[in-house]
């Protein structure tokens, strides 16, 4: 009898585990075997030797995807499909803009606008004082602006950065047209007046390939700039000389000591430095090196503002004086005369052709 109770009490324990089981348990379904080991579904035959599949009705029927991946831009879009997240390949978006950068860039000033104006011009008697002029354009030797920038990445498509850029080589013309003293113009020289342009600006880049695509198969992305910060934009002194002789009277009936005549003119303009709104429209294309270095071949166009002089002259002349038997001679003193608030000053803008080096980090 206690053998008949045990194994009853066995039997109960058991059905009552596999009861539990199956209530906890995925159900089982018909014609189901599972996998083998390749992976394949194996069906059961059916009690009318059909093989027949099965399904779950409480599993959502996953999504068949089909065809090739999305193309991923810059923007590096990703594409959801049955739950997963498909992302191009890294390289091919190799020239996506990450992280912190500096950046050295030089370039060659192709043409440089700017002319120098007399602020007096239009002043009476303005054109009256030896060595001041109307107008001139600059004159510039070989060009050479350099620029240094610390910046980040925003993200994939834009960045922004604090740039320093200086300009120097740009001159004084060396002939302008210096008033006679009698309302006219002759020709002097000019030595002096080397003009240069120190700027720090914020910056913002943003590449376009999203509306263009990449150039060159991929190696060269295209993007666009703008700029704007301050200007410190110096004129050095400079001399204007004149060496006409201009005559104020006959020796022939002048008296002793009288003025006859003035030459050799010099008038000391002194320089000065002014500081101004600067901003800057670049475009350009990007390519990468090895290494996490990227080149950028730029076109610039910089406006610096204004250039312009203290408005101080300085005027040093030889005078002749008549001897009283109808010569003359150079006095033994030079007449100095000294004008104040006798402004020149020209707006300076210029394009460039550039290359910069980016060094990411």
């Amino acid at each position: 009898m206690k053998k008949v109770g045990f194994l009853a009490a066995m039997t109960g324990i058991l059905f009552g585990a596999q009861h539990v089981a199956r209530a906890t348990t995925y159900p089982v379904y018909t014609g189901y075997q599972g996998t083998n080991a390749a992976g394949q579904v194996v069906m059961l035959p059916t009690a009318g030797g059909t093989i027949m599949p099965t399904t779950n009705p409480n599993v959502a029927t996953p999504t068949r995807v089909t065809g090739t991946l999305p193309r991923v831009g810059s923007n590096a879009i990703t594409t959801t499909v049955a739950g997963r997240q498909y992302y191009q390949p890294a390289d091919f978006d190799r020239l996506a803009d990450s992280g912190l950068y500096v950046g050295l860039s030089a370039g060659y000033s192709a043409s440089i606008s700017g002319t120098i104006l007399s602020d007096y011009m239009n002043e009476e008697k303005g054109q009256f004082v030896p060595g001041a002029f109307q107008e001139a354009d600059f004159d510039t030797d070989t060009v050479i602006p350099l620029q240094i920038s610390v910046g980040a990445s925003i993200n994939n498509d834009l960045r922004v950065d604090f740039s320093y850029l200086r300009y120097s080589g740009m001159a004084y013309p060396s002939v302008v047209q210096s008033a006679d003293g009698v309302g006219g113009y002759v020709e002097a020289t000019v030595d002096g007046g080397a003009i240069t342009s120190n700027a720090t600006m914020l910056n913002l880049y943003y590449n376009i390939d999203s509306y263009t695509g990449y150039l060159a198969g991929g190696m060269l992305r295209p993007y666009v700039g703008v700029g704007v910060g301050i200007s410190l934009n110096t004129i050095a002194d400079y001399v204007v000389y004149d060496n006409t002789f201009y005559s104020e009277m006959e020796p022939s009936v002048a008296g002793p000591g009288d003025l006859t005549g003035i030459s050799d003119v010099y008038a000391y303009h002194n320089g000065g430095t002014s500081e101004q709104l600067a901003f800057m429209f670049e475009g350009g294309l990007t390519t990468e090196m090895d290494g996490g270095i990227k080149i950028d071949f730029f076109v610039r166009y910089t406006n610096l503002g204004k250039v312009r002089t203290s408005g101080s002259i300085i005027l040093s002349q030889t005078e002749w004086l008549g001897d009283g038997a109808g010569g003359e001679y150079p006095a033994p003193y030079d007449s100095v005369y000294h004008y104040t608030n006798w402004y020149e000053s020209g707006r300076l803008s210029t394009i460039d052709l550039g290359v910069r080096l980016r060094l990411q980090f």
